[in-house]
């Protein structure tokens, strides 16, 4: 089996926050991270683009719960019923310190849980765990 190129692995960002976002796309560039970024708003426009075929594998999803329309837990349930999608890799990144959503998250098999308020150096943080992680991990292209 072939190394997946970590600059060919997408960031699907599913955020409604434009500030978080914004904070995400500009610590990539500043990093010379080469990887795509694609944000959803919500977990409709999520799947919209799924089904449009705009989110080319391999990706890597980074999930908000709190969003309008489609919430993160509901994307996450409707995901891990898809033949397609439910063995995506999703992180979750929430201001929700709710026991119940970390619990629910884990239930569906995410790879990691972040609170927003509670890293270190915010957004910088999860930045690194990406580029860590697409440089180390074998990811399926089909």
């Amino acid at each position: 089996m072939n190394r997946t190129n970590p600059t060919d692995i997408t960031l699907f960002l599913i955020e409604d926050d434009d500030i978080d976002a914004m904070s995400i796309q500009r610590e990539f560039k500043r990093r010379h991270i080469s990887s795509p970024i694609i944000r959803a708003k919500d977990g409709v426009e999520a799947f919209e683009l799924l089904a449009l075929g705009k989110i080319k594998r391999p990706f890597v999803i980074l999930l908000d719960l709190q969003m309008p329309r489609m919430n993160g837990l509901e994307f996450l349930t409707t995901l891990r019923k898809d033949s397609d999608y439910k063995n995506s890799v999703v992180f979750v990144l929430t201001t929700s310190q709710d026991e119940k959503d970390i619990f629910n998250s884990y239930q569906s098999n995410i790879a990691g849980y972040f609170i927003k308020d509670e890293i270190d150096d915010g957004l910088i943080s999860i930045v690194d765990i990406f580029d860590a992680y697409r440089k180390v991990v074998y990811l399926p292209v089909s």
